[in-house]
């Protein structure tokens, strides 16, 4: 799919193009069909939530108040259909006012994610829960996102990013990093933060829905098969990942 034939900004940082991800995410049944099951997610942790505040970070051209209506949506950038626009790095919510923040994709274009998680520390209520959905540093996510992905994927790296654009600086190894390489070095610094699960998944759905930047590569109604043999090839090893899911709660 070409973004000049939309006569689209090519700016990863851009308004325009955020909303031209919203467009296609909403277009494609296939795309929109993964988002709700990742959706989903969220919406079945909230049963076990204290009362409060529930934000989504980084909220993009998603679609989450469709599935959880009550979620304040938020963006770095100042987006027309979000609640809020804020740094994920400064939040302005007092200490333990909310009770769950929810991310997709979003943890690895944060620039300092030990501020962020300073400040979700502050600010989550006991109980209240980290839940991310994030690129998976596996021996086939590694493949996909060093070769056929423009953002940076790199293992080796520090907690930091370099430059200032919210969407084209990332490190898509970011989260591995963080919570499984410096795994110690996590619970020294964040004393009332526990990390509870980190579940891999969806190896194929995203690359053959064709994400935000190519066509689709197989029908809509291939959608169901493909996530049995997913799970199929999963039960042998979460190798074949693209996927991570992350949870930690405040305790």
């Amino acid at each position: 799919m070409s973004l000049l034939k939309y006569n689209i900004p090519f700016n990863l940082d851009s308004t325009e193009r955020t909303l031209f991800h919203k467009s296609i995410i909403l277009r494609k049944k296939f795309l929109k069909n993964l988002y709700i099951e990742w959706y989903k997610i969220f919406l079945k942790s909230i049963s076990n939530l204290p009362k409060g505040k529930i934000i989504e970070i980084g909220s993009g051209g998603g679609f989450i108040k469709e599935i959880i209506p009550s979620v304040i949506t938020s963006d770095f950038l100042n987006l027309p259909e979000n609640d809020m626009c804020f740094s994920a790095t400064d939040m302005p919510f007092n200490e333990s006012e909310l009770s769950a923040i929810f991310m997709i994709d979003t943890f690895h274009h944060i620039p300092d994610v030990e501020k962020f998680l300073f400040e979700a520390e502050r600010t989550l209520k006991k109980g209240g829960k980290i839940i991310m959905i994030e690129p998976a540093n596996t021996l086939w996510g590694r493949f996909i996102y060093k070769n056929f992905h423009h953002e940076a994927f790199l293992p080796e790296s520090s907690w930091k990013l370099e430059g200032d654009g919210p969407m084209s600086d990332a490190n898509g190894a970011l989260p591995w990093i963080v919570f499984e390489r410096d795994i110690d070095i996590f619970k020294n610094k964040f004393k009332s933060l526990q990390l509870i699960d980190i579940k891999y998944h969806t190896p194929l759905r995203y690359l053959l829905s064709g994400g935000v930047s190519f066509k689709q590569l197989v029908p809509d109604f291939m959608f169901l098969p493909i996530t049995y043999f997913e799970n199929f090839i999963l039960f042998f090893t979460k190798q074949f990942s693209m996927f991570v899911t992350i949870e930690i709660e405040k305790i």
